[in-house]
């Protein structure tokens, strides 16, 4: 970063099935909450920016810019973001562009999804719109599909069990139950995962991220200062489609984003206190250690086999226990990530968020100043 960026307030709903709120509710309670948190007023808001996906196709609204500049007094200008599963990173991103180029000085990013009240397969239908519509989508992969491919070449490359993989979901669970913003705060034995139901082979239900709804809220500022401040964001994409990669057992981009992140932020990846990573699915958060270089190809699972894993992994209970509203987890990551290294009292975590199958990525490292 070229200047000091400041997290001056966060603010998040529950994760989870909100019948009785719509998409407007949840991201007016985000809002508040964040400004609430802060020492601003709304009226210190000079930009806002909101992350979504899927709003045309699960609530029948777009311009969700409008429809949050419409909740402060002073209807700042808006503009929203869309980059499937990393909507929320990506508004950050952007957001932290517009504060550095000084076209604005504090923006809200809101990041909101509503998708329980539309049937489960309009919902995989329309994430697909994160997937290539020309090679995907006619195969007849959904995005549990297109992971378990990932998991078998990974079973057959690396010999990782079923057993092993378990451990992923049961771990991210064991931390949601410490949660009171997650959608399942339950602890779930490591031999039930295999137990449930089989959703794309090898993959169970288990081993998936739910079905959210929700919002979160940050404002960054260069103006108001916090001892929170972002110090790296880096972006990264990929194809879209899988069979346009040579393996599918790694993600190239979020090797990229990451390299770039901890030399943006000028400190090594051992310097990391807390992770929060995109486990969209368990497979994923395995392969996801490995690229940010935590373990070595085929030995990420070896981090959950560890009692007491350093950084910490997904203290949230990840989208997996915590729950994936898509357009505002990586708003969430970035208000988590706060939260936890002013309890904790360390100095660095890391955000990892991507979209489709790792095509768009970002990285972003954050710094407390008082650790």
């Amino acid at each position: 970063m070229n200047q000091d960026i400041y997290i001056t307030g966060t603010g998040q709903t529950p994760f989870g099935e909100h019948w009785d709120l719509s998409l407007k509710d949840l991201m007016e309670q985000a809002i508040s909450k964040a400004i609430e948190s802060s020492e601003l007023t709304a009226l210190d808001i000079d930009f806002i920016i909101v992350s979504n996906m899927l709003g045309e196709r699960t609530n029948d609204q777009a311009h969700l810019g409008a429809m949050a500049s419409a909740m402060l007094p002073h209807r700042p200008p808006a503009i929203r973001t869309e980059a499937a599963c990393a909507s929320g990173s990506v508004a950050i991103h952007t957001a932290l562009s517009l504060l550095e180029s000084g076209r604005a000085e504090t923006v809200l990013v809101i990041g909101v999804e509503k998708m329980t009240d539309v049937p489960t397969e309009e919902i995989s239908a329309a994430l697909m719109g994160a997937a290539d519509a020309e090679k995907d989508i006619p195969s007849g992969l959904t995005f549990p599909g297109i992971f378990g491919l990932i998991a078998n070449r990974y079973m057959y490359e690396y010999s990782l069990t079923r057993d092993k993989l378990n451990i992923v979901s049961a771990r991210h669970h064991e931390n949601a139950v410490y949660n009171p913003n997650a959608q399942f705060q339950v602890k779930i034995p490591a031999e039930k995962v295999s137990q449930s139901a089989t959703v794309a082979d090898p993959l169970c239900l288990l081993d998936c991220s739910p079905i959210s709804d929700g919002a979160a809220a940050v404002i960054l500022s260069t103006k108001h200062e916090s001892p929170i401040r972002i110090v790296a964001s880096q972006m990264s994409t990929d194809t879209l489609s899988i069979t346009d990669r040579p393996s599918l057992t790694s993600f190239p981009a979020t090797k990229d984003a990451v390299e770039r992140a901890l030399e943006e932020a000028q400190i090594s990846r051992e310097d990391i206190s807390h992770l929060e990573i995109h486990d969209c699915f368990s497979i994923a958060a395995i392969i996801n250690l490995e690229d940010l270089g935590y373990a070595i190809p085929g030995q990420g699972i070896r981090l959950y086999e560890a009692d007491n894993s350093m950084p910490s992994i997904n203290k949230s209970g990840g989208l997996k226990a915590c729950g994936h509203p898509v357009g505002a987890t990586g708003v969430k990551q970035i208000s988590e990530l706060t939260a936890q290294l002013k309890s904790s009292n360390e100095r660095y975590a890391l955000a990892h968020n991507f979209g489709g199958a790792g095509a768009t990525c970002c990285i972003h490292i954050l710094e407390n100043s008082n650790a």
